[in-house]
Formats: structure tokens, C-alpha cells, sequence
């Protein structure tokens, strides 16, 4: 097992004034066994950043060190990691037995220590009884756990996953969620995995990097960038449903959304235009004419044991959670909505980050 270090790490196309940066200055610390998620949408630079970790992607400018030893120009086969890949990359025409000891053959590793890692690897995953099966005779699921498995056996001292679970239908990827999570506090291995799922970013990461346009936002535990997110990036990107983010004036103790004054327990941090932040299952809905915030039902979403409900504040659009027993707003009702101070979040116009 080893740390990870990525030091002002910058990855570039090109030269000159039309190079196209898209990694830019990621600095980070991944502790020696630590499970650490890379969440960001499409086009973050969340694959490239792991990319070149695993030495398939060349940097441009920082260091990147496994183990205290930088490992820049190393080739990727001297870096002593393994990777699982979104598409398996299983062989059609091996059995499962051969995929898992495919690398170890080439590395000339001796038949009794083959068999050994691969039956342990086929035990902690369950693969056992498929080991003679070819990949086409199995489902996603279990050919996402044989390319699992062929990296367990090699022993490296970090994991790498690029969207392992991307191809698996939701109930798979929720299984396998559990299977990597006991997988990890069996092996105790340094682990990097990339998504763009939030939610497999909170269930599995012990921290997480939150990358945006080639930037990491925020680098924490999931309570802690959920709790407090730095930027309206984080807050708008980590939850399902978003923080509400409202943009209006403050003034003492109140705040103008498009017109509509809101009145506040506590004076905002400062006077002027301020982003106000507010997750939807943080606010409730008041009894009739009591203090609170003035809304337009537009929408009532039922989902089983919660329902949504969508409305607008001044001409800023505002989505409540509420439990599904209580009796639910109507469409076109004006109701009233009580929050509490400790729930509210500010950030600055600007800069779009975190107001403490």
C-alpha cells in the first residue's frame, strides 16, 4: 500500500496561446489506504487527473508521487497499480480463471502462487463457481467482479477504478457499490475512483475530490462537503435534489429575491448582493399564517416516502422535501415556508464561494 500525492498537477494540449488546459494546479493528499472518490460531470477532467496517476496520460506541469517515489516518467507497469476500467476489458475467448491470471502469466509468476491469488480473489468476490465460465456466459455484475479480481490478484499497492459501474443497471450498481466497499475494508488498499454519480461519491468515498472545469472545488469527508459545501458549484452538484440557491440583496435582516422580501431569524453575513443556499429536506412547510417565507406551489412530485414540492420565491424557483404522511400542498397554493438559521448557506456573488 502506499499515499498518493498530486502536487500543483496541470495537464495541457497543445503549446502556446492556443493550448487547451484542462487539469488545473489539482494539489491533494491521499493517505496510504485511504478510498478516495474523484465525482465531477462530464468533461471535468475527473478520468484525465486518474489518467495520469495511472500513467497513461502525460503531465504538463507538478508531480505526482505513489509512495513517496515521483513517478512522472515512470512507465505505467513500473508503478505498481492496477485499474478497472468501465468496459471490463475481460478476454471473450479465456475463461474466468485465465482473465484473472492473464497478468501474472506474462509477469512469470510461478503456477502454485497463480492459483493461490486467483482462488483467494475468486473467494472475497464469489467467483468461485464461475471460474470455468467464459465472459459471455456471465452478467455485467459478475464480469465487473472478474476484472475486479484480475486487478486483486497482482497485489498492487494502489486501485485505480475509471466508472467501473457505469455499464451496470441501478440495482447492479448499488450491489456492487456493496461489493467494492467490503472489498476495500478487507484489502486496505490505496484506492482512486472516479464517477460522475454523487451518490456513489458519498456511499463509497472516505473523502472525496469535487472537480469542476479541470478545478477541484473541494477535497472531503461527505458530511463535510455536504455540510458545507465551498462553492455554489459543490452545493448546486452534491444532493439529490441541489441546494436551492437563491440570489437576492440583504440587508440586516432581510433578504430581496426578485421583489419578494424574506425575513430573517439572524442578519446575513454582510450587507449587499449575496447567494443564499437551502437544501430542500432543511426547510417545512409553516401552519397557515405563521412566520416564515411566502411561496408558489408550480409542481407536487410524489415519491413513495417523500414528495417534492416545486415552487417559486420572488422569480427564483425553490424545491421542498416533505414526508409523504403529511397532507400535501396543491398546485397554485401560496404557502409558507419556516427555515431555521443554522440550515442557511452564503456565498458570494463573485467568487461563488462559501461565506462564513
Amino acid at each position: 500500500m502506499a499515499a498518493i500525492s498530486l502536487r500543483e498537477v496541470v495537464k495541457r494540449y497543445g503549446n502556446g496561446p492556443k493550448a487547451n488546459q484542462v487539469i488545473h494546479g489539482v494539489d491533494a493528499e491521499i493517505g496510504d489506504g485511504e478510498f478516495v472518490v474523484i465525482v465531477g460531470p462530464s468533461g471535468c477532467g475527473k478520468s484525465t487527473l486518474l489518467r495520469m496517476v495511472a500513467g497513461l496520460e502525460e503531465i504538463t506541469g507538478g508531480e505526482i508521487a505513489i509512495g513517496g517515489r515521483v513517478v512522472n516518467n515512470i512507465e505505467p507497469s513500473e508503478r505498481d497499480i492496477a485499474m478497472v476500467f468501465q468496459n471490463y476489458a475481460l478476454y471473450p475467448h479465456m475463461s474466468v480463471f485465465d482473465n484473472m491470471a492473464y497478468g501474472l502469466k506474462i509477469a512469470k509468476v510461478p503456477v502454485a502462487q497463480i492459483k493461490a491469488r486467483v482462488d483467494k480473489a475468486a473467494k472475497i468476490l464469489e467467483l468461485g463457481a464461475l471460474l470455468t465460465r467464459k465472459p459471455r456466459e456471465l452478467s455485467g455484475g459478475q464480469r465487473q467482479r472478474v476484472a475486479m479480481g484480475r486487478a486483486i490478484v497482482r497485489e498492487p499497492q494502489v486501485f485505480l477504478f475509471d466508472e467501473p459501474l457505469s455499464n451496470l443497471d441501478a440495482k447492479l450498481r448499488a450491489q456492487t457499490r456493496i461489493e467494492i466497499r467490503k472489498l476495500h475494508a478487507e484489502l486496505g488498499v490505496t484506492s482512486l475512483f472516479v464517477t460522475h454519480d454523487q451518490v456513489e461519491a458519498m456511499t463509497l468515498a472516505q473523502r472525496m475530490i469535487v472537480m469542476n472545469a479541470g478545478r477541484m472545488e473541494q477535497f472531503g469527508a461527505p458530511e463535510e462537503v455536504y455540510a458545507r459545501p465551498a462553492t455554489t458549484f459543490v452545493a448546486g452538484f452534491i444532493g439529490s435534489p441541489p441546494m436551492n440557491l437563491l440570489s437576492g440583496r440583504a440587508d440586516g435582516l432581510r433578504f430581496v429575491v426578485g421583489g419578494q422580501s424574506l425575513l430573517l431569524s439572524q442578519p446575513a453575513p454582510r450587507a449587499g448582493e449575496l447567494i443564499l443556499g437551502l437544501r430542500p429536506e432543511h426547510g417545512g412547510l409553516a401552519s397557515s399564517g405563521g412566520p416564515g417565507w411566502a411561496m408558489q406551489v408550480e409542481l407536487v412530485e410524489m415519491l413513495g416516502a417523500e414528495r417534492l414540492v416545486h415552487a417559486r420565491i420572488g422569480d427564483a424557483a425553490f424545491t421542498l422535501r416533505v414526508d409523504s404522511s403529511l397532507a400535501p400542498p396543491q398546485v397554485g397554493d401560496t404557502v409558507t415556508l419556516h427555515v431555521t438559521p443554522e440550515h442557511l448557506h452564503w456565498f458570494d456573488p463573485q467568487t461563488q464561494a462559501r461565506i462564513e
